[in-house]
């Protein structure tokens, strides 16, 4: 799917808005669950991913682009030159569009995939062989979880759960039944989270069966009802989606742990930000729902299709059927560093890259596993943004603490959408001795690393990894993320001005090696920026490569348009936001972008700058974003090691080549797939597998 969208915000100014250019990215996602060369049950998984993005960008960046409108505000200095009411209706309209895109989609994936015997079957198409399975399922496991409410009497209408999926029901009462007053009465009934949404029925033969727990729950609407006399009822979807920002209680006796708890629970009650609702109830009864609920004109209000959450098809049962997922790669060990003997060994000789989901996230677990188990080690200090649901990484830091480490836990409990799993393990690692740091006032620590201090002949040496992505198994499996392991002491050193940072953060540290937010990263970047600028006119070799999830600050926008002027050639692989427009005569026609979305979320961020042919490049937790660059503590980390240096460009490089998965980013905003013009075709991230296996042959 080519997503096109109105220019008339981008051609009045410099940038593109940043909430419109994540719509485009979304619709990126989407255009992987059009594509047939992307195997079928992975396409329904992009649809899920779509949902799901879609989902947290309203209860975020809509809403906060609503609450600039209740402020009375324009908002075009911060929202890149288009009013706010103007922008809410923009994406209001965008994404009735990529709504629709996606109905259309799903309707053409189900019709393939009955091509493969499998059926995606509704209420009205259950056989009599399949009647006593749903009727005994919906016995034993349904009805014990259902909640149903009775609204069309009630005084207040319940509080509808943030992004929860509800059955609406209207029945028309017969004459015969005098339960209420009114010929027509409602009810919801709560779709139950803790049921697989989607139902595998008995197989026939060949042929494969599966019901939506919606259609089944409609299928047995008489069961729930039967204390009812009426004459005919009708179910149909509705959700609502509200405000996610977290409203932190100034109550100085409660402890941070039990603020952001209580912040958390409160979310569920937010203001209501979009309402979707299945387009075919009749009108009443969304009138109905639409004044009880308190939608107002500042919501989003979208129709849509018969199924919201669509987000759970990435959960979509695989069937047994192989043939219609990618086929998994194995995770290769990296060249020279073995899982079988001791990490610290290796890493005091020179310094080693991980680049998951291509080589094994068990690094990074079984040095941390090492260090529990080490006598010689004395102390692990880690930075915490996001867990797998079960953490070998938090249980390797409780080992840690039980065999008498110093075990030193900057948590962040304000990652948003993920505050329940940390403040749980916060309080688990806690009760088992581990210290714990929950920030910086004012700042989110997003910079993802670990120090570990180990005595050695007497003296204390340092070690240490420091990566672009969450220290988390599961999506390491799915991320591209890289991880520098190094014992490089002033490195080494560096990073522990941080963890003392966290614990006296009125003394700024001084750094010469890493770059640090939020008081060092704009202005080092600027600096390193500056230099290309004047290489370039002194006839040296001069140019910046970029790999970011998004590039949104206006300002080093305008840097980087000021390096294009001065004839610096700047490469950008951003895979999400771009807020700059690349390629405009006079701005930026030393600039050229792509997206790449495939298999693999491109997690990385990787900053090359060509310093007159002394490369000098760094791994950062840091995109070129506001809150990364000034509200954040985040870590861009440079690389010393001349092997890995040529190992981070020649990834860059494949990345930079891809005509397969790659669109190009320009003011068009049409996301066209960049074309192989008769060059080899080449899948990046298939590509960088290949890289690597060729590493181990060699």
């Amino acid at each position: 799917m080519t997503e096109k969208t109105s220019n008339k915000f981008v051609t009045q100014n410099r940038y593109r808005n940043r909430e419109l250019s994540w719509l485009q990215f979304n619709a990126r996602v989407l255009q992987e669950a059009e594509d047939p060369s992307v195997p079928l049950l992975e396409r329904l998984r992009f649809l899920g991913i779509f949902s799901n993005n879609l989902d947290e960008f309203f209860k975020v960046r809509y809403a906060t682009v609503k609450r600039i409108v209740e402020a009375g505000k324009g908002g075009r200095s911060f929202l890149g030159g288009i009013s706010a009411k103007d922008l809410l209706e923009e994406i209001t309209q965008t994404v009735i569009k990529q709504q629709a895109a996606s109905l259309k989609i799903l309707s053409s994936i189900e019709k393939e995939l009955e091509k493969e015997n499998i059926f995606m079957i509704d209420e009205t198409q259950v056989s009599e062989s399949q009647h006593k399975f749903i009727a005994d399922y919906f016995l034993r496991k349904v009805s014990p979880a259902l909640v149903t409410i009775m609204i069309g009497e009630l005084e207040q209408f319940p509080s509808l759960k943030d992004s929860g999926a509800y059955l609406a029901v209207r029945m028309v009462m017969s004459k015969e039944d005098d339960t209420f007053e009114t010929k027509n009465n409602y009810a919801l009934i709560e779709i139950p989270k803790t049921i697989d949404r989607f139902v595998v029925l008995p197989s026939e033969g060949e042929k494969q069966f599966i019901i939506i727990l919606d259609d089944l729950i409609r299928y047995c609407l008489h069961n729930i009802f039967s204390i009812f006399k009426y004459e005919k009822i009708s179910a149909h979807m509705i959700k609502i989606t509200r405000d996610a920002e977290l409203d932190i209680d100034s109550d100085l006796s409660k402890s941070f742990i039990d603020k952001i708890s209580k912040s958390v629970k409160n979310r569920s009650t937010g203001d209501p930000v979009r309402f979707v609702y299945d387009k075919r109830i009749d009108k009443k009864t969304l009138q109905f729902l639409m004044d009880k609920m308190g939608v107002d004109t500042t919501d989003s209000v979208i129709p849509g299709g018969r199924y919201h959450n669509r987000r759970d098809y990435m959960d979509f049962p695989s069937l047994g059927r192989e043939d219609l997922l990618y086929e998994r790669i194995e995770p290769l060990p990296i060249p020279g560093l073995s899982l079988e003997g001791s990490l610290f060994g290796k890493i005091a000789e020179k310094d080693y890259l991980l680049y998951t989901p291509y080589q094994k996230f068990s690094y990074v677990v079984k040095f941390l596993r090492e260090a529990a188990l080490d006598p010689n080690v004395k102390s692990i200090k880690i930075t915490i943004y996001r867990l797998a649901q079960v953490s070998h990484i938090a249980s390797s830091l409780i080992n840690a603490a039980k065999n008498g480490k110093e075990v030193t836990v900057q948590i962040e409990l304000q990652a948003r959408f993920d505050e329940e799993a940390n403040i749980r393990y916060a309080e688990q690692m806690q009760s088992e001795g581990v210290n714990l740091i929950f920030g910086v006032s004012g700042l989110k620590v997003h910079c993802k690393a670990c120090l570990i201090e180990r005595l050695e002949n007497q003296k204390v040496k340092r070690y240490a990894f420091i990566s672009t992505g969450n220290f988390n198994e599961s999506t390491a499996r799915i991320y591209t993320d890289y991880t520098l392991f190094t014992s490089n002491q002033k490195i080494c050193k560096e990073i522990n001005k941080v963890f003392d940072f966290f614990e006296v953060n009125y003394k700024i540290k001084k750094y010469r090696h890493l770059i640090v937010s939020p008081h060092y990263t704009r202005n080092a970047i600027y600096n390193l920026i500056d230099n290309e600028i004047e290489n370039h006119k002194n006839g040296l070799s001069s140019g910046i490569r970029l790999k970011l999830n998004s590039l949104s600050d206006f300002k080093m926008i305008d840097k980087l348009y000021e390096a294009s002027r001065a004839g610096v050639n700047i490469k950008l692989i951003i895979r999400g936001i771009c807020c700059l427009i690349p390629g405009v005569k006079g701005m930026s026609e030393n600039i050229q972008a792509i997206s790449v979305v495939d298999k693999f979320l491109e997690h990385p961020r990787m900053f090359i700058f060509e310093n007159g042919g002394d490369r000098r490049i760094y791994i950062s937790s840091a995109d070129f974003m506001g809150r990364n660059l000034d509200n954040r503590v985040e870590i861009s980390c440079p690389i010393y090691d001349e092997d890995i240096k040529e190992e981070l460009n020649d990834t860059f490089e494949i990345c930079w080549k891809d005509n397969v998965k790659a669109r190009v980013v320009s003011a068009k905003q049409n996301n066209a797939y960049r074309q192989p013009n008769g060059d080899p075709k080449v899948r990046s991230q298939f590509a960088t597998y290949e890289y690597y296996k060729e590493k181990i042959s060699n």
